[in-house]
């Protein structure tokens, strides 16, 4: 008889997947990291096929072959509106690896991780922005966030995007003055805002460079540059309109409930946005209680797996354990 296998955790990123193996009890079995889940670059069969080949290293990690997978638990980049879910669950349902699937947009994961029930608010800045929001009976909230289309703003690409834009219009006159025109180009070595948007034109310097510009915009602000701090407070301003609609629409903003901070912009914990976020949503909602994530995703993938095969509380404490930082 093969290892029972009642939930497979899938967090599958951009730039990277993990998958986790959890055992009815749970035990974490086996776990597996691979490539990045891509499907509008490959299309939806190819970037399943990351998931597949990531779901057999793990496998290959058992003493011996398991049967039927029970639940599969995936939190996927790039399913950013239910249609896309929907799209996403059959593509995997279609590979029969388990004898259930469920899919949800990644943000769920991150903030599932950092609760100890499905109840609360996250919001994620990382290259882009998002926030999703749930309570134990199962209604969520959320927002399309696929960009300026979806009123989006900011995140890291957002951010660097925003103040090279700045630079760009302080350098030749048609904006007001700011050090972002002097650092920014200096962080490439460069000595004008002309020689920056000239490499990144030319891809002298590749367009994906552009996101360690975001971190010379906090360290400017916090210098003193009024334009550099004023993206700050904005960016600050639109955490906060994101995770209060979220509260409202579940009906939580007048209750004590937690709202997570994720993404590689908020997890780095810049004072200046971060302490300006805890202070507006104290304003708007009182009660919240912000703190920053630092459990991985794949560990709320895991939980909202044994959330929908009812596992009890010990079960999620074991496996919550085992992702414990030391």
């Amino acid at each position: 008889m093969g290892v029972n296998v009642p939930v497979v955790a899938v967090d599958a990123g951009n730039s990277k997947t993990d998958v986790a193996l959890i055992g009815a009890d749970g035990t974490v079995l086996a776990t597996a990291r691979g490539g990045g889940f891509q499907p509008p670059r490959v299309g939806v069969e190819a970037a399943v096929d990351v998931l597949g080949s990531v779901l057999d290293r793990a496998v290959s990690q058992l003493p011996s072959a398991p049967g039927l997978f029970g639940h599969i638990s995936a939190c996927l980049a790039n399913a950013d509106l239910p249609v896309e879910e929907a799209e996403l669950t059959r593509a995997l349902e279609a590979r029969g690896w388990g004898a259930s699937v469920e899919v949800r947009n990644d943000t769920f994961a991150i903030l599932r991780a950092g609760v100890d029930e499905p109840r609360g608010v996250a919001v994620v800045c990382g290259a882009g922005i998002n926030c999703v929001g749930m309570v134990p009976d199962g209604r969520t909230a959320r927002f399309p966030a696929i960009g300026r289309i979806s009123g989006d703003w900011g995140g890291g690409g957002g951010l660097a995007e925003e103040a090279l834009w700045c630079a760009a219009r302080a350098e030749d006159g048609r904006g007001e003055p700011t050090e972002l025109a002097r650092t920014l180009p200096a962080h490439f070595g460069l000595d004008s805002m002309y020689a920056l948007i000239e490499a990144l034109h030319r891809e002298v310097i590749p367009s994906a460079r552009r996101h360690e510009l975001t971190p010379v915009l906090f360290a400017t602000g916090a210098a003193g540059d009024p334009v550099a701090a004023a993206l700050v407070e904005r960016q600050a301003e639109e955490v906060v309109a994101m995770a209060s609609v979220a509260l409202t629409r579940l009906g939580l903003l007048e209750e004590e409930v937690p709202v997570l901070l994720g993404g590689s912009v908020l997890a780095a914990r810049h004072p200046r946005l971060n302490d300006r976020i805890a202070e507006l949503l104290a304003a708007r909602a009182p009660k919240a209680v912000v703190r920053v994530v630092s459990e991985p995703p794949v560990l709320g993938a895991a939980l909202l797996g044994l959330d929908r095969t009812g596992a009890g509380p010990e079960v999620h404490r074991r496996l919550r354990e085992q992702y414990a930082r030391p």
